[in-house]
């Protein structure tokens, strides 16, 4: 079998929870090995994994909440209907 990047993607929180079959596994280590955009993903998602499951509080920087909301509100209207 062999695996493109949306098969990786769509398997990453499984892989990262060793919840996909050693077959798949092999396969996504393999596509790991020379997709530099993949490894970036599945370290991100790690990342984001790691941070959420910690709980301590951050203080976000002012107007951190308004320029979120600004740049989401951009990014909506470029993306359209």
């Amino acid at each position: 079998m062999r695996i493109d990047c949306q098969h990786v993607w769509s398997y990453i929180s499984a892989y990262i929870d060793s919840e996909v079959a050693a077959e798949l596994r092999a396969e996504i280590d393999r596509h790991l090995e020379t997709c530099e955009i993949c490894a970036a993903v599945l370290d991100s998602t790690r990342n984001v994994v790691v941070l959420i499951a910690d709980d301590r509080v951050f203080e976000l920087p002012a107007g951190f909440t308004q320029r979120l909301h600004d740049r989401l509100a951009r990014e909506l209207e470029l993306a359209g209907p």
